[in-house]
């Protein structure tokens, strides 16, 4: 089969609703409030790294504490009597410090712009400047791995997230940022296995997540969707899932 057609067909077959139940984009189709989607998913972007049997518990047991009101528990501090501010790990790498730093910042950009989306509304013009522009502001010491350190590393998480924002039209994605960001300038989330089945389809030569090799993967997904670049991460994404399931010899669960 033709790489385009391929593509297509994956790309219509798993962006689907039934894409929510194991993914992290399920915690922000919860809330009916913009404010609560919009802290719902970035917490949940953060804390998507490792296995998701492992860390979506996590997601969820973090956002009960919040009451069915992330919004309101970041913007009023109330995290701050849930989270202790010490060294323990609450997740893998994260300690309950950086946790505890990222909700703080987070708080902060809320007070000085109104909310997450006004923050990318006044820095950034397009999907890479959304993403150097989280960077800059959450770089600070001890969030670690919650934030990117650099805008050059693939910043998958980010990517993530502003594809949940920003394409609209989607039963997985929520498109609230979609009149200030154009779908067309974002990044695909790139880490090691959407780069693999990207190596298997010849879409990249690259073995190593980065940011240029996550912009010259977006680059060639603006071939096959000229105005939907982020249409190839469910395609590629939905390929892995395929391929692995016929190898364990079970029908994925997508």
């Amino acid at each position: 089969m033709e790489t385009g057609q391929l593509l297509h067909e994956l790309a219509e077959r798993y962006e689907t609703a039934e894409f929510l139940r194991d993914d992290p984009a399920q915690f922000m189709h919860h809330f009916a409030e913009r404010g609560d989607m919009e802290v719902a998913a970035f917490v949940a972007a953060a804390l998507s790294y490792g296995q998701r049997v492992a860390f979506l518990p996590v997601v969820q047991a973090l956002l009960d504490k919040a009451e069915g009101e992330p919004e309101r528990w970041v913007r009023s501090g109330a995290f701050a009597d849930a989270i202790d501010d010490d060294g323990q790990t609450f997740y893998r790498l994260t300690t309950n410090h950086a946790l505890f730093g990222m909700l703080l910042r987070l708080r902060t950009m809320m007070e000085r712009y109104g909310t997450i989306g006004d923050f990318v509304r006044c820095n950034a013009n397009d999907g890479l400047g959304a993403v150097e522009a989280f960077v800059r502001y959450f770089d600070t010491s001890g969030i670690s791995p919650l934030l990117p350190r650099t805008a050059q590393s693939a910043c998958k998480r980010l990517c993530m997230f502003l594809r949940w924002m920003v394409r609209p039209g989607s039963p997985v994605d929520l498109g609230l940022w979609s009149d200030f960001i154009d779908r067309r300038t974002l990044i695909m989330p790139l880490d090691t296995h959407v780069l693999a089945m990207a190596c298997r389809l010849n879409l990249t030569a690259t073995r190593n997540a980065s940011m240029p090799a996550a912009r010259r993967l977006t680059a060639r997904m603006l071939r096959y969707f000229p105005d939907d670049p982020l249409r190839g991460d469910f395609a590629l994404f939905g390929l892995g899932v395929s391929l692995g399931a016929k190898q364990k010899g079970t029908p994925h669960s997508k």
